[in-house]
């Protein structure tokens, strides 16, 4: 068989969650949720959040960093950690996970690193978390002094390791590179072969097993091979493996490659093994007790729901499920008709996919509303819009709607009330910026979908507080923020691909995501009102 790489991998799409696998049988006080491919999450195997009392902190981020940041969870550190495939953000799902899993009554922080990537998908986690009745707060690291940062990016967030090394060695055959497996079993054939009588080691033994990285070898490497190695060990040649050391014990200064060592063990020197020590290098010794290695991925907190109980469209509009269900349909077709427009406007200033990837949510919005959207119920509608749009939208645009409509769910469900008045409209579409703000970085000025909703709530604000008819003070709103997201011509990009845009193509269009945000937001105000008159 040809393998083509230089990796101790078997199939590049799995290098995660094999890592995974492998960091949890070399590290018992570690679990993972069972939750593969998609749910990557590596929490303390101490911890319950039906029971723990401490505020929890969970970390993470994409993988390809080891040992950060699953590697640093344990007591008085980390409490979860959230990983992403290979140098990607780990997504909103597995985040959710984590906290679900490991959050209890004190709530939990977030530390997540200055990237946008990690930015949207960790705050729109805890926006999804905190309508679920968590407590969640985030701190956003940036460290580095190598780039100036542009715009919004502000400064990544890094960190330094160390390397371990010693005297290198000559191999003792010279093979073509095989995938992990193969390595593997060759190595332990060798070891433990009864024709070669390595080690007198037999079926019902007990033993420890070494997995040495020899010093350019990643950590991810040396725990798919521990993983790949101690099933072996217990199913080929029926051996009890009573600890497991993965690491960098003994290197030959950058030489590619793992040593695997086996010691038949007793009692008595398991004891030794475990004996504490000031060795920075020397894994900290264990009773033995293994929890399982995986645990079920919990499920959202449903105090109001049964677990079998879905969300369905009523067979019977009331007035408020009617006019939520024309602002809806006419915001959406709006957005299918821009999407030339929009696509048009974004290849000059960013991806050329705004009216794509809006085209896309749309659609979902009006498909899902024919099934399952509880109209009648506007708080639950604004919920599953954001499902939706989390199903099908993707890029930045789509957490950021996601975001958008998690906050303002929230903000709407903490009200407890079965109709929504325009004055809690108002303060949902407050929230919603809130929230984006925060996770994205945006303010007003910076050219995006903020110019277009800052100047409506703005508007609509003023002419509620003012008395006007609801109806009025929407359509008015809408005006504003169409003027808003027009103005977005005159202004210099501080955030998004179109930070790197030259001025003078910047002023020849308005920023697509504001007016794909005014524009739906326009067509569900004169949707309302031609309802009103209609009816």
């Amino acid at each position: 068989m040809s393998f083509q790489g230089k990796k101790l991998i078997n199939d590049s799409n799995a290098v995660v969650t094999e890592f995974i696998e492998g960091l949890v049988e070399t590290y018992p006080g570690l679990q993972y949720l069972d939750g593969f491919p998609e749910v990557k999450v590596v929490l303390r195997a101490d911890v319950l959040s039906s029971t723990y009392d401490y505020v929890s902190v969970i970390s993470g981020g994409g993988s390809g960093h080891e040992p950060a940041h699953a590697g640093f969870v344990g007591e008085g550190m980390l409490t979860a950690a959230i990983c992403g495939d290979i140098f990607a953000s780990p997504p909103v799902d597995s985040i959710l996970a984590g906290i679900r899993a490991v959050t209890g009554p004190k709530g939990c922080l977030l530390i997540v690193k200055n990237y946008t990537g990690d930015r949207l998908n960790f705050g729109l986690a805890a926006e999804q978390a905190k309508s679920e009745g968590y407590k969640v707060e985030m701190v956003i690291v940036g460290d580095d002094c190598a780039l100036r940062p542009r715009g919004i990016a502000g400064r990544r967030g890094l960190a330094g390791t160390i390397l371990v090394h010693k005297h290198g060695e000559p191999g003792a055959a010279v093979a073509d590179l095989q995938p992990v497996d193969v390595v593997v079993a060759h190595v332990l054939m060798q070891i433990l072969s009864a024709e070669i009588n390595y080690v007198p080691i037999e079926r019902g033994n007990n033993v420890v097993l070494m997995v040495n990285g020899l010093g350019a070898t990643p950590v991810m490497e040396l725990m798919i091979a521990a993983g790949k190695a101690i099933p072996r060990l217990q199913l080929e040649h029926g051996l009890a493996v009573d600890r497991v050391y993965t690491g960098n014990f003994m290197t030959s200064l950058d030489m590619a490659g793992l040593s695997i060592t086996v010691m038949k063990v007793d009692e008595g020197i398991l004891q030794r093994l475990d004996a504490p020590t000031k060795a920075p290098a020397w894994p900290v010794g264990v009773d033995g007790k293994r929890p399982p290695a995986k645990i079920p991925v919990p499920v959202p907190q449903s105090p109001n729901l049964q677990c079998n109980e879905l969300s369905t469209r009523p067979q019977e509009l009331s007035e408020q499920g009617h006019i939520l269900e024309v602002a809806i349909e006419a915001a959406a077709s709006e957005l299918i008709n821009m999407r030339d427009a929009l696509n048009d406007w974004d290849s000059k200033v960013g991806d050329g996919d705004c009216g794509s990837t809006m085209f896309r949510g749309a659609s979902a919005i009006l498909e899902d509303m024919k099934k399952y959207y509880p109209l009648n119920d506007v708080t639950e509608t604004i919920k599953e819009i954001g499902s939706s749009i989390r199903r099908v939208m993707g890029g930045t645009s789509g957490i950021i709607y996601d975001i958008l409509f998690k906050a303002s769910y929230a903000e709407l469900k903490s009200t407890n009330q079965s109709t929504v008045t325009s004055k809690e409209w108002a303060s949902a579409l407050q929230a919603a910026i809130a929230a984006v703000s925060k996770y994205g970085g945006a303010i007003a000025g910076y050219r995006t979908l903020l110019d277009a909703l800052i100047p409506a709530l703005e508007v609509l604000q003023e002419r509620l507080n003012t008395g006007d008819d609801p109806v009025d003070a929407f359509v008015i709103s809408s005006e504003a923020a169409l003027s808003g997201a027009e103005s977005t011509k005159h202004m210099h990009a501080q955030a998004g691909r179109s930070t790197y845009i030259s001025s003078d193509i910047l002023a020849s269009v308005p920023d697509p995501g504001a007016m794909a945000a005014a524009s739906w937001y326009r067509a569900s105000a004169l949707a309302v009102k031609k309802f009103h008159q209609t009816s």
